[in-house]
């Protein structure tokens, strides 16, 4: 089951994506319902994350980013968790799950390194110990990009298989990627460069990447950009699935794509 906010129904500036999207989760069979009470429609950020073994973990959702904008912050424990009968470990630790990539497996997690930024009051290895202890994989930091209001690592990198991801093919000025693939390659895991274009700060158009991903589809963020049609083409070739291509540029604009805005639960 897929689940989304309630508020891309209702919210006039989302609801042609939103509207686009849905359609296309109808006409190929896909299960999805709303969340209410929600502050704003990231929902991979706030929601429980689902680790290997079934199990859940919230964890607290005060990203820095939203320090001045405590309104934009829902609280999932009171406010979203009584309209769900599952078990919940709760943990003080600060993290969005949009900077919990896993593996197909879900035996590795990539993280980027903003999580510690986040958490000033832990060491950074007890920090990194306990992540694993509570998703249950194995935890690989990268580094943030550093002009990203949030750091998410699902706007840098997704698995193909449990050794290979995606990363955004991007001109090398400041290094990053070249210090994401070394920092993966030590982990045996090899990056495939993958379509993106600059946008607007502030803007996740460009990030095909942030992509809604099922056991039988992808749905691909597209943008009503020329590089579409590449990204469509070399998903294809990258993952054994249905590719489904959804124009989400009025919601990209605000910040995220699909990844972002769903979340998913059996």
């Amino acid at each position: 089951m897929l689940y989304f906010s309630s508020l891309l129904q209702t919210t006039p500036t989302y609801k042609p994506a939103a509207d686009r999207l849905f359609a296309a989760l109808d006409l190929y069979g896909l299960k999805y319902t709303f969340i209410n009470q929600t502050k704003d429609i990231w929902l991979r950020d706030f929601m429980p994350v689902k680790t290997k073994n079934g199990t859940y973990s919230s964890f607290r959702y005060e990203p820095s980013y939203l320090k001045a904008f405590p309104q934009l912050r829902t609280n999932y424990r009171r406010d979203v968790a009584p309209q769900f009968s599952f078990p919940v470990t709760c943990s003080t630790i600060n993290l969005d799950g949009g900077n919990v990539v896993f593996s197909p497996s879900k035996a590795k997690a990539l993280l980027s390194d903003r999580v510690f930024a986040e958490n000033p009051s832990y060491a950074k290895a007890a920090l990194v110990r306990e992540l694993e202890r509570l998703l249950e994989a194995q935890v690989i930091l990268i580094p943030s990009l550093k002009s990203d209001m949030t750091g998410h690592a699902d706007g840098m990198v997704r698995f193909v298989d449990e050794n290979t991801v995606i990363g955004n093919r991007v001109p090398a000025k400041n290094g990053l990627e070249q210090r994401i693939r070394a920092d993966l390659s030590e982990h045996g895991i090899n990056t495939v460069d993958f379509p993106y274009y600059s946008s607007p700060k502030g803007s996740a158009a460009g990030c095909y990447l942030n992509f809604l991903e099922t056991e039988s589809h992808i749905l691909l963020p597209v943008f009503g950009h020329p590089m579409d049609r590449e990204a469509i083409r070399e998903a294809g070739c990258l993952f054994p699935k249905a590719i489904v291509p959804v124009d989400i540029h009025e919601i990209a604009k605000e910040g995220g794509a699909l990844n972002c805005i769903s979340w998913e639960s059996t």
